[in-house]
C-alpha cells in the first residue's frame, strides 16, 4: 500500500509540474486520473521493488548527482573527440565486472554507462558487463570501477 501512494504522490507531482492549470475543477480531474492510474497499477501489480524502487530511498540522489557530474565531464570528453577525432577518438570494446546482485543493481549499472556520453553497453550478461567506448578515457571511466562501486552502495549490497 505505501508504493501505491508514493506512486499517486509521485504521479500528482508531475501532473501539477506539466499542468500548469490550478483551477478547482482541473485539479481535481488530476487527482482523480493519478489516483485512477495508481489503482491500476496496484491491480495490474507493477508497483513492485523494481519499478517503484523506495528502498533505494536518499542514497539514490546522491548517487544521481555524481552522474551528472559524470556526465558532463564525458560531454567535455565527446566534444574533444568531434572537434578532434585523430587526436583523441580511440574506439574500443571490453568487458568489465559486476558486482551488483540485484537484476535493478545491474540495469542501473548498465543504464549509466549509457546515459554517459562516449560508452554505451553492449551486453550484460550475469556478471560481465561488454560496453563500447568512443575514447581511452570514457573506457577508463568504466574501467575504474567507481561507477559500479557506487551503483552497488547505492543499492545497498557493499
Amino acid at each position: 500500500m505505501l508504493r501505491t501512494i508514493s506512486l499517486f504522490l509521485v504521479l500528482m507531482a508531475v501532473w501539477l509540474l506539466l499542468s500548469g492549470y490550478y483551477t478547482p475543477l482541473i485539479i481535481s480531474f488530476g487527482i482523480a486520473s493519478c489516483l485512477l492510474s495508481a489503482l491500476i497499477a496496484r491491480r495490474m501489480e507493477v508497483v513492485d521493488n523494481e519499478g517503484h524502487p523506495l528502498h533505494l530511498g536518499p542514497r539514490i540522489v546522491f548517487y544521481w548527482a555524481w552522474l551528472l557530474k559524470e556526465i558532463f565531464k564525458a560531454n567535455i570528453d565527446v566534444a574533444k573527440c568531434v572537434l578532434f577525432p585523430k587526436t583523441y577518438l580511440r574506439p574500443n570494446m571490453f568487458t568489465a565486472k559486476v558486482t551488483q546482485t540485484s537484476d535493478l543493481g545491474k540495469v542501473i549499472y548498465a543504464n549509466s554507462i549509457t546515459l554517459t556520453p562516449g560508452t554505451v553497453t553492449v551486453d550484460l550478461d550475469n556478471d560481465t558487463v561488454m560496453v563500447h567506448a568512443m575514447t581511452e578515457n570514457s573506457a577508463e571511466g568504466v574501467k575504474s570501477g567507481e561507477m559500479d562501486r557506487r551503483v552497488t552502495a547505492v543499492m545497498g549490497e557493499a
